[in-house]
């Protein structure tokens, strides 16, 4: 479990791509021995399990391996060496939820459709994938390369969100362009509620 408040910013060291896995190691900021094998550490959004740790040079880093279904569903398919991304780590127990309840399980890939920059902030406007569009609503939340972020305005498949300058400081945010794509995942309590709403109807 994760709240979508990014807490370092690694970059892939080297990318083992397999038949079916893909093998990456990651440059971190976490101390080396705070990281452990098992624990499970989102990477722009996909909750991903340490199987190995070490340091190299003054940074520490971690290896994961990804599957066949979070390559098909998640932008992880394109993770190459220099690749930056957003990392956050497990919820502990009596750990402050800043942000909202995520998961760590992308829903799919969305599209930057337009960005705006104003006063050190920037507005950026993102397509979803048609069957996750009704799981956004204005004012929700919802998670953007393990990003918690609030929606600030929806029309049709299009909504937009804000970054403030603090965010596009200490996430990958600021790099990003027009036409990239991202990961989302849409807020769980969204999902649960159509699902309700579906079994009342019927």
């Amino acid at each position: 479990m994760f709240t979508g408040l990014v807490s370092d910013v690694g970059e892939v060291e080297s990318a083992e791509a397999g038949a079916k896995l893909n093998h990456l190691r990651i440059a971190c900021s976490y101390p080396v021995e705070t990281i452990a094998p098992g624990a499970s550490i989102a990477c722009s959004g996909p909750c991903l399990t340490v199987v190995a740790y070490g340091e190299s040079g003054n940074r520490s880093w971690f290896g994961v391996d990804v599957g066949a279904e979070t390559l098909a569903r998640t932008t992880a398919r394109h993770w190459r060496q220099g690749t930056r991304l957003n990392l956050e780590r497990a919820l502990r127990l009596g750990d402050e939820l800043g942000g909202h309840i995520v998961t760590g399980h992308v829903d799919g890939v969305a599209e930057i459709a337009a960005i705006a920059d104003f006063d050190g902030m920037r507005r950026i406007d993102i397509r979803a994938p048609n069957d996750l569009a009704r799981f956004i609503a204005e004012k929700g939340s919802v998670a953007l390369d393990g990003t918690s972020l609030t929606v600030n305005r929806v029309e049709a498949d299009i909504f937009s969100v804000l970054l403030i300058p603090h965010t596009l400081k200490i996430t990958t945010w600021g790099e990003r362009r027009r036409g990239d794509e991202i990961n989302l995942e849409v807020d769980p309590m969204a999902r649960y509620a159509a699902r309700l709403a579906e079994t009342l109807s019927q």
